[in-house]
């Protein structure tokens, strides 16, 4: 945890004005940085110039919703790309009660509302032959038998956010403030999307139906099952490729 990119206020454009520079502890793939205590930068370690500019072609069309919003152009810092937003105030939950639960379905059901049938310019990260190939790298013959049970066919319904868990949405007085980090935004299923966000918001049945009832989704729990375990066996794999804790996710497939 914390940031990669060690940077000093000389490292930045005069332009910019920056007084104030506070490294964050909570950025995981990038850097982060507060700005003057009220802008946010975020050195992208990983991603190209052109994934992050499509991050921010997404923020412009999302702008009206509760996320993060982009202030100006991406940059070059340390030789990557950076962007700066304003910085949101709230925090992520532990755990999410019924009524959080229902906002993060509406904010979902409104984000894609705005994403149907638009076409992202990054590699969909989700489908099932990039996930047949990364179970192929993890050389994990679990992870291969738990793929075929998983009668599923994705669609792709337009862009979706990928990894809406709950350190990735603020709330403040009780009420959903910001949504965060697109940085895996790309084409995909709907109801995948709804799934990832189960797996982190949702510890019972009445929370997912919940989470159903408020994106308006009207496939039955039953249904909607095959999305849930293709969502944990994604991110089982995903976080044992990364050197995480995927043994919990492992837990609830088997």
């Amino acid at each position: 945890m914390g940031v990669k990119s060690v940077i000093t206020l000389e490292d930045l454009p005069q332009s910019l004005d920056i007084t104030s520079l506070e490294a964050s502890t909570d950025g995981v793939m990038d850097s982060v940085y507060f700005l003057n205590d009220e802008r946010v930068l975020k050195i992208f370690e990983n991603a190209t110039v052109a994934s992050v500019e499509e991050e921010l072609k997404l923020l412009i069309l999302c702008e009206t919703l509760p996320i993060a919003k982009s202030l100006g152009e991406v940059l070059s810092i340390c030789g990557k790309p950076a962007l700066i937003y304003r910085r949101c105030h709230g925090k992520s939950l532990k755990s999410a009660e019924i009524n959080e639960v229902r906002e993060i379905g509406t904010f979902l059901r409104s984000f894609h509302t705005l994403t149907a049938t638009r076409q992202s310019a990054n590699e969909p990260l989700f489908e099932r032959s990039r996930l047949e190939r990364m179970i192929e790298e993890s050389n994990v013959e679990i992870f291969d038998t738990l793929l075929k049970k998983i009668d599923l066919r994705l669609r792709n319904d337009g862009i979706i956010h990928g990894d809406l868990f709950l350190d990735n949405a603020l709330f403040k007085g009780g009420s959903l403030s910001c949504v965060i980090d697109f940085t895996q935004a790309c084409n995909g299923d709907f109801l995948f999307d709804l799934a990832v966000t189960d797996l982190s918001w949702c510890d019972n049945g009445e929370k997912t139906e919940a989470l159903l009832e408020s994106y308006g989704a009207t496939i039955t729990l039953e249904a909607f099952r095959p999305y849930r375990e293709y969502a944990m066996l994604f991110y089982s794999v995903n976080r044992y490729l990364n050197g995480g804790n995927y043994q919990e996710l492992l837990e609830r497939l088997l």
